[in-house]
């Protein structure tokens, strides 16, 4: 149902985008069909919430990996972002990520826990390395998104119920994020400059946003954080909860980076000069 809204404007840009979501789409749904196969092969159990055979169990770890955008299986998920309509990256960020979430939910028992934890290390560590030097907004959203999916699999083996608020709280956020980028029409850093004298509230209310995504203590945003946090150090994870927290710390700085850019307040001159460099078009 979402590639048609993927393709509807019909730029080459699209249609990449649209093909790379189907095809990643179907070869993940794929692999889901052939853990289950390899365990009834195996044990005579169709049932893939109780799967035993640990091949099985690898596979569907991977697949409902690479249908969510996890490291190693993120490629496809900051082009396809980047190919769509805001309304549409929004909906793929947060309700096409649901079927993933609540297959991963009643699957974690047959999932393999070392592989998830080292996954989910490597999303947090990538979101935030590769978000860096992103200056399109889409980009810098995906990869948050993927860093957002390293803390919600790393809790999963010991409290699969954090795993679900910190997705409810990270839809609503990046709901709200999205919204107002569409009414302000921002889709890179150097529009996003010069938001502010067209709607100065959109745009505070959007550095708090931001600034809660990133997780920062007084904002909801903390509060996941905090619970996956303290949630780790009970179960002698000190080590993983540390190496998670300082790999935020990489998504704060491009957090902040977006928050400054939409709260800065340009002389009339050089917002004029701005205006006139980006309607100017070379030959």
């Amino acid at each position: 149902s979402i590639l048609p809204l993927i393709s509807k404007s019909h730029h080459p840009r699209a249609i990449e985008a649209a093909t790379k979501y189907f095809l990643t789409q179907a070869t993940a749904s794929a692999l889901v069909l052939f853990s289950s196969m390899t365990n009834a092969w195996h044990t005579g159990q169709w049932d893939i919430t109780q799967m035993t055979h640990p091949t099985s169990c690898l596979i569907l770890t991977s697949a409902i990996a690479m249908k969510l955008g996890m490291v190693p299986f993120h490629f496809w998920f900051p082009e396809v972002l980047q190919g769509s309509p805001l309304t549409t990256g929004l909906l793929l960020s947060t309700i096409m990520k649901l079927p993933p979430i609540t297959l991963l939910f009643m699957t974690h028992h047959s999932l393999n826990p070392t592989l998830l934890t080292c996954m989910a290390i490597m999303s947090a560590a990538l979101g935030g390395w590769m978000g860096l030097n992103q200056t399109q907004v889409r980009k810098v959203l995906a990869f948050s998104s993927i860093s957002h999916l390293g803390w919600m699999t790393i809790i999963l083996s010991f409290n699969p119920k954090l795993t679900l608020l910190n997705f409810y709280l990270y839809t609503l956020m990046t709901l709200s994020i999205f919204l107002t980028l569409n009414t302000i029409k921002v889709l890179k850093l150097s529009t996003l400059i010069t938001s502010w004298t067209k709607a100065p509230s959109l745009s505070a209310m959007l550095l708090l946003t931001l600034l809660s995504l990133a997780g920062l203590p007084p904002l909801t945003g903390f509060l996941p954080k905090w619970l996956i946090i303290q949630e780790l150090t009970k179960q002698n994870m000190a080590p993983m909860a540390t190496m998670i927290s300082l790999f935020s710390l990489l998504g704060l700085y491009f957090y902040l980076r977006l928050a400054y850019c939409a709260t800065i307040t340009l002389p009339p001159h050089t917002t004029n000069h701005m205006k006139q460099w980006h309607s100017h078009k070379p030959v």
